[in-house]
């Protein structure tokens, strides 16, 4: 065991079980109260059990945390000290509740002798995430005549089973640890070793018991649409093409591709001839990246189905879904386009086609330059092409060109995390589909943290022996973050890794246009005077980014034209900052 202290013995028994249960990541921050929880975790990482992540901010922390839970589907143990460090965790747990991400805070506190009366880094802890935690543990501080030994496992159980919602949703889970000094004392190798020795694969999620959502199979009906929101994952666009119906499905709903899916949805949701003509919709995920979903969901025409997924909360706009259910399956109709195929599955045909050939049709633009002109003996004509393919390259970078640029260098092995900007709502306007991985923090939809969870998530893809999600690919490829610079500036901290720590393949690629612009599409834009819009919402600054990832030890490459931002995607390595100036228009 442990020479003279009994924090040290419990922080491995209990860390120990969580390891047994299928932890494979820890992230801490530095702290007095916790240490005894921080050095077993660096004993864990030594036997080669965990991954470990130290890092100085805890907002940065739990958000780093919340990146390796989206990758590998299992709940990360965020350490923190007593006090301020644990309200820091406020935002990813925030994100982590309304995402439905499995997290698991770890909480040093003192002992209740030191609390009520003044003392320092001293507050009240286990009540400071409300109801937004699924699981909360107050544990009295260990003593010298010991514990019990069924206590850890019993403890760490109860929260992994929570976190991972076996009896709700997935989501945060705090165990709020008091402790005494002596606060830490020397750690059993051996033991260490032994308890990593038993541990288990995770347990599956099971059926959530509480809530009342149901799975039953409903009917294919005519002017029907699926509507993938975030998160809806693949089943979304499976039941696009067994009812039958054009699939709208966001950039980050892990539903953005097949034959059914309409990139221009907004466009069509607002024609009547297309829009106009819904009678159902099918809900899954939580759509946050459009005002035309929302508005159709309201409609009273419109019989509206939501599959609640994994997240906290039903999507439900206007309270008008006639059911809420976990899954949906096909009531007795064949799907379309198989053998024995009815004259409504023609009707579904005609429909789905309709919707994806008005939808490439709005998004087709002509080539500026064709290759054909090149494959000719005249050299005026060859001139001319190398003079227009030049010119193509020295183009200035739109939005649009951003998105689509990065959304082509990104293949099914690599990572692409969006941050909450004008951007995302850029590439879910135009990027055609594609079976990759995409994720942003859209449980919120805030600012806070974008860094820090695609480091996670670059963390838990890129290493080596890691549990990736299901149906991703297992090779570890680069993870891309794009976001804009005020989304940047928040995070900035989170640039900042630990000496020794492996640092993943990760490109941080920051649209620069000086300010707030997604501001400048709301109605507030035609309303406030220029001044103070641009004072108080469109926040403009001089930072200097190429400085900025020199000071956090970044590799920096600016990208201010399509030739650039190319070259850029295609051959930075490593921790790279690629800075893409963009027009404020």
């Amino acid at each position: 065991m442990t020479e003279g202290s009994p924090a040290t013995d419990f922080a491995v028994a209990v860390l120990g079980e969580f390891v047994r249960l299928g932890v494979r990541h820890i992230v801490l921050s530095p702290g007095s109260r916790s240490q005894a929880l921080a050095l077993a975790a660096a004993e864990f990482e030594r036997a080669g059990l965990v991954t470990l992540a130290v890092r100085i901010d805890e907002r940065g922390a739990g958000f780093l945390g919340l990146g390796t839970a989206v990758e590998t589907g299992l709940p990360a143990l965020v350490i923190t000290t007593s006090g301020t460090a644990v309200g820091n965790l406020l935002p990813s747990v925030l994100e982590a509740h309304h995402a439905g991400v499995p997290l698991i805070l770890l909480t040093a506190d003192r002992p209740e002798e030191l609390r009520g009366i003044g003392s320092n880094q001293t507050t009240d802890q286990l009540g400071m995430f409300g109801d937004f935690v699924r699981f909360a543990r107050e544990v009295e501080a260990p003593s010298t005549t010991g514990f019990d030994a069924a206590y850890p496992r019993e403890l760490a159980t109860a929260a992994f089973s929570a976190a991972l919602g076996h009896s709700d949703a997935p989501g945060p889970v705090q165990v709020n640890l008091a402790f005494r000094e002596p606060l830490s004392g020397t750690i059993d190798p051996v033991l260490v070793a032994t308890l990593g020795g038993l541990r288990e694969a995770p347990a599956a999620r099971e059926s959530r018991g509480s809530t009342g959502a149901v799975t039953e199979p409903i009917r294919v009906v005519p002017d029907t649409v699926v509507i993938a929101g975030h998160a809806a994952g693949e089943e979304a666009e499976a039941a696009a093409r067994a009812f039958g119906a054009p699939l709208l499905a966001e950039v980050s709903s892990g539903a953005h591709f097949g034959p059914n899916l309409v990139v221009a949805y907004r466009e069509l949701l607002n024609d009547e001839s297309f829009g106009g003509r819904v009678r159902r919709a099918v809900v899954f995920g939580h759509p946050t990246l459009s005002r035309e979903v929302p508005r159709l969901l309201e409609r009273d025409d419109v019989e509206v189905i939501v599959v609640r997924g994994q997240a906290g909360e039903a999507y439900n706009p206007g309270r008008r879904a006639s059911r809420i259910l976990e899954t949906v399956t096909l009531a007795g109709e064949p799907d379309a386009g198989r053998k024995g195929a009815t004259a409504q599955d023609a009707t579904a045909r005609a429909w789905v086609g309709s919707w994806v050939a008005a939808s490439r049709a709005l998004l087709d633009v002509p080539a500026k330059v064709d290759p054909a002109d090149a494959r000719t003996d005249d050299a005026r004509a060859v001139s001319a092409f190398t003079k227009a393919q030049l010119a193509v390259f020295r183009e200035p970078v739109t939005r649009r060109m951003l998105v689509e640029t990065l959304w082509q260098k990104t293949w099914p092995h690599d990572r692409l995390v969006l941050g909450s900007s004008r951007l995302i709502r850029e590439a879910d306007r135009v990027v055609p589909g594609k079976r990759i991985s995409v994720h942003a923090n859209r449980g919120l939809a805030g600012i806070d943290g974008t860094i820090a969870t695609a480091t996670g998530i670059a963390i838990a893809s890129q290493q080596e022996g890691g549990v990736p999600d299901a149906g991703r690919s297992g090779a570890a490829g680069i993870t891309r973050v794009l976001l804009g610079d005020l989304a940047f500036l928040h995070d900035v901290g989170s640039l900042l890794g630990a000496p020794g720590e492996q640092a993943p393949r990760i490109q941080v690629i920051v649209g620069n246009d000086g300010g707030g612009t997604i501001f400048d599409s709301l109605e507030v834009s035609a309303t406030a005077s220029t001044e103070a819009f641009d004072r108080v919402l469109y926040t403009p600054h001089e930072v200097r980014i190429a400085a900025i990832a020199e000071a956090y030890g970044w590799d920096y490459l600016p990208a201010s034209n399509r030739g650039e931002l190319d070259e850029a995607l295609g051959t930075a390595s490593g921790r790279t900052v690629i800075e893409v100036p963009l027009p404020r228009e």
